[in-house]
């Protein structure tokens, strides 16, 4: 890295020159070197690109595209918040991140283009098992392993050109965070969202840690390890998430497709049709323990005579088991009248989706009378006249149920039996129960791990932090020694960003409601339903509790796709081989010692299967700006990027089209002498080609990022003008035209939140030799510091008229006009379509969408009755 000197470990000589040599002379080993400058802003040269003048501009920009970046205060007008999914520190960059993050980047300097206060913040999810087992295993502690891992990836960023606000860097290992993860986290239970109960919980034999029911795949394996899972009672912390089940459904509701694609679907089916009511029932044998049930019909709870249980429930125990009986030992207190139910066990029953327990209403199933009639349960006369919608009522302000659910989704088991996590705030006492630490005494920090107490025993094993005061009675007590699920952390952390540096609260709800919701929430489809659920769960219960103006805290996603790299399985064992395993000489790979065939396909990164990419050798290689470049083109953000080096030339190509083109216009500024005017006639028409082509692809280039986000569409028009300027006619001297100067300040303006680096350096050299014939620049700013262009107001746009979901016209209107249409004004130049009078001239409309893009396009779309049989038949019958 040539940064004015260089540094070597061994020896280091440095040599100043003059501006005008520029030349920098250092030792490395023992060889001497010769170094030039080629950075425009010192050199006033523009010679031919290499690729190691691309890595000496980043280096001399670096500390230059970010200084405008970061700020904690409040945005007081036009906010943009971009956020991207936080990253697991797992040691370094994959090619996944850089792409999340390019993204995010583009967006937001974007968006400061636009003038947007842009708040666009990065942390790290630092919890969780694999930093934990991978501490122990190298002698660590988990938070020298993650630390390390958080600076080293952070360098990375940085290098990589990525304008975060550092300034609200948080990580959630760090104390001043999950302290106030433990202070929601009492704040639930304080409102009745938190329990604590026995449950076959699932079970991995690898990870030794509990899973919830969305961390186990379709054949019962652990999401992380892959381990086929245990089901195995434990007393476990849950969060009442279905209390909220209604809110979630109807939150969907307030989501488009447009922002949300196919998300709103899976969280939908996630959640499923809240069409029922839950109802908890405590077990009158069993202390702190209540059995929940389902039921469409909540009066069910006036006549019901027992509750059913399907074999292998977590009260099917054989201590509460009867020989040769299916009822149990153990019965439900009913909340509604105070009576006992017995609990049966039964296999053949109706039981609704998902559920393992049933309310048994003998006046709603026949099944269930006969169960009443065999088990000789009398029934009792009951005369209780309340409504359905009185017992939910009564059942609410008692809480023990009463809200509407579906009848499988389940409440959030958050326990986890490790070391690496944030310490549930919770201490148990033999007389007073279990107590909630006093929010003064938070955080409950993790202890030191050390030789002795490894892992989970750090906190099972450690008196010191096991043993404890009541904080009511102040006698003996224990402290909770099962840490929170690390998708708790997740829930809030975007909230946290706002007010990163609060020592009062988690959050300011002024800052909340300055700066949420979300406005583009960048990351991967593997969390579409269990983060992006839990964080939805959590934001609707700030709301309720008055901490957060609006239940959603999301307003768009970007679900971008998994970067695939191409593996070599042999065929027929299916083992995967390295690149040096692989003979390519011939037409198709083969194994290199025995030539057997292999299956080529396009996978996901991985290191087991030998096809991933480090993003350090790539961007030493061709620089950070071309491999921003590459992993934003050729497909939409959303969709899955094969990376493979048959895709570079094409952006190294564009580049070097780029850096000529700045190279003739350069020429044509320097030229001596006073070269002719060229013919008002040749001028005219020239600029009225560079006119179009600016406006043309700015106009596309602004819907490809701004309203569909398909970055890529964009990179593909800014490609579009490049050629466009190419095309400069013989003899045609450029220090003329207006247009031109217009037009390649645009490109170089439009590349700008793509490729920062490269652009600084071409805007260096566009603003030392223009003639400024224009005044749509800030000529003494730096690029990234311009005002996203803007479509000229004569220039026609598109209203584009759908009629019947087939494209029927296309009416050109300049900017000005169409800029304040609205869709009666956009009807009515429709109607005067020759075409449309001809075919749909008599027709009613039923239905229209106006879909208005200000500065750019719009499209209406209409819908008529059909026309009627007899009128095409005659019609037909004319044409003949």
């Amino acid at each position: 890295m040539i940064t004015g000197y260089y540094k070597h470990t061994c020896c280091c000589l440095i040599l100043r020159t003059t501006l005008e040599m520029n030349y920098v002379l250092f030792y490395r080993g023992f060889t001497n070197a010769i170094i030039k400058r080629h950075y425009y802003q010192q050199t006033k040269k523009w010679e031919p690109l290499t690729a190691k003048m691309k890595l000496q501009i980043e280096d001399y920009w670096r500390d230059k595209i970010n200084r405008n970046s970061g700020s904690t205060a409040l945005p007081s007008q036009n906010k943009c918040y971009i956020l991207s999914m936080f990253p697991y520190p797992s040691g370094k960059l994959h090619m996944g991140h850089v792409r999340v993050y390019t993204i995010s980047d583009s967006l937001a300097r974007f968006y400061r283009m636009q003038g947007k206060e842009v708040i666009h913040p990065m942390g790290w999810d630092a919890f969780g098992l694999p930093a934990e087992n991978a501490a122990i295993s190298q002698n660590l502690s988990s938070d020298e392993w993650t630390k390390s891992n958080i600076e080293y990836m952070k360098k990375q960023l940085i290098k990589l050109g990525i304008s975060f606000d550092w300034q609200r860097e948080v990580a959630t290992c760090s104390p001043e965070y999950y302290r106030w993860t433990q202070f929601i986290f009492l704040k639930l239970y304080e409102k009745g969202f938190l329990y604590q109960k026995e449950a076959l919980v699932n079970w991995d034999p690898v990870d030794q840690t509990v899973l919830a029911e969305e961390q186990v795949d379709a054949n019962g394996c652990s999401w992380r390890s892959g381990a086929k899972v245990q089901k195995l009672p434990l007393k476990q912390w849950f969060i009442k998430t279905t209390r909220l089940s209604e809110s979630l459904t109807d939150g969907l509701e307030e989501m488009t497709e447009e922002d949300w694609g196919d998300i709103i679907k899976l969280q939908r089916h996630w959640i499923g049709e809240c069409d029922g009511y839950n109802f908890d029932l405590p077990v009158k044998e069993v202390n702190h323990t209540t059995l929940t049930v389902w039921t469409r019909n909540p009066e069910s709870l006036k006549t019901a005579q027992f509750v059913a249980l399907k074999s292998g429930h977590i009260l099917d125990k054989p201590e509460h088991q009867i020989p040769h009986s299916s009822k149990l030992k153990i019965s439900v207190v009913n909340p509604l009248n105070g009576l006992l139910l017995p609990v049966v066990i039964s296999n053949d029953l109706d039981y609704p989706e998902g559920a393992d327990s049933l309310l048994g209403d003998p006046l709603v199933d026949p099944k269930l009378a006969a169960i009443t009639a065999e088990l000789n349960l009398k029934m009792q006369s009951k005369d209780d006249q309340r409504t359905g919608e009185q017992i939910c009522q009564k059942a609410l302000s008692e809480n023990w149920g009463g809200y509407k659910a579906s009848s499988k989704l389940r409440d959030w088991l958050v326990s986890r039996q490790r070391y690496w996590g944030t310490p549930i705030p919770m201490i148990h006492c033999d007389k007073c129960g279990t107590q909630p630490v006093p929010t003064d005494q938070l955080p409950v920090l993790l202890p030191p791990s050390n030789e002795r107490f490894k892992g989970h025993a750090a906190l099972t094993q450690n008196e010191e932090f096991l043993n404890v005061c009541c904080p009511k009675c102040g006698g003996e007590a224990k402290r909770e020694t099962d840490t929170m699920d690390t998708f708790v952390d997740s829930t809030w952390y975007f909230l946290r960003y706002l007010d990163p540096k609060n020592l009062e609260v988690p959050f300011d709800p002024e800052c909340a409601r300055a700066a949420m919701p979300v406005d583009i929430y960048i990351g991967g489809k593997e969390h579409a339903v269990l983060h992006l659920y839990f964080a939805r769960f959590i934001s609707h219960f700030l709301h309720l509790i008055g901490w957060l103006p609006e239940r959603e805290p999301f307003k768009r996603l970007l679900v971008q796709g998994m970067v695939m790299g191409r593996s070599y399985r042999v065929k027929g064992t299916g083992r995967y081989l390295r690149p040096e395993e692989i003979d390519f000489s011939g037409g198709k790979p083969v194994e290199m010692s025995m030539k057997s065939p292999l299956v080529v396909s396009w996978e996901k990164m991985s290191k087991s299967k030998f096809n991933g990419v480090e993003p350090e050798s790539v961007w030493n290689e061709h620089g950070i700006d071309t491999t921003r470049l590459l992993i934003l083109a050729d497909v939409s953000p959303r969709t899955s990027r094969h990376w493979s080096k048959d895709t570079f030339p094409g952006i190294l190509r564009w580049q070097d089209r780029m850096w000529a083109t700045m190279k003739v216009w350069i020429d044509h500024q320097r030229q001596e002498g006073n070269p002719s005017t060229p013919a008002k006639e040749t001028l005219d028409k020239q600029e009225t080609i560079w006119f179009d082509a600016r406006n043309f692809y700015l106009k596309g280039v602004t819907f490809g990022i701004h309203h569909s986000q398909h970055i890529s569409v964009a990179i593909s028009k800014m490609q579009g003008l490049t050629t466009a300027l190419k095309k400069v006619p013989k003899g045609f001297d450029l220090k003329y035209s207006r247009q031109f100067e217009r037009a390649l300040g645009v490109q170089i303006v439009m590349l700008a939140p793509l490729a920062p680096h490269f652009a600084s350096e071409m805007w260096s050299a566009f603003v030392d030799n223009a003639a400024k014939l224009s005044d749509d620049f800030d000529w003494d700013k730096p690029v990234l510091e311009q005002n996203w262009p803007q479509v000229d107001m004569d220039y026609n746009l598109e209203l584009n008229c759908v009629v019947n979901n087939q494209p029927a016209c296309t009416i050109k209107i300049p900017r000005c006009e169409l800029d304040m249409f609205n869709v009666s004004m956009a009807l009515e130049l429709l109607k005067q379509d020759e075409l449309y009078i001809k075919y749909n001239g008599t027709q009613q409309i039923l239905k229209t969408k106006f879909d208005h893009y200000p500065g750019l396009d719009a499209t209406l779309h209409v819908i008529t009755e059909p026309r009627k049989k007899k009128h095409i038949e005659t019609e037909v019958v004319a044409n003949k």
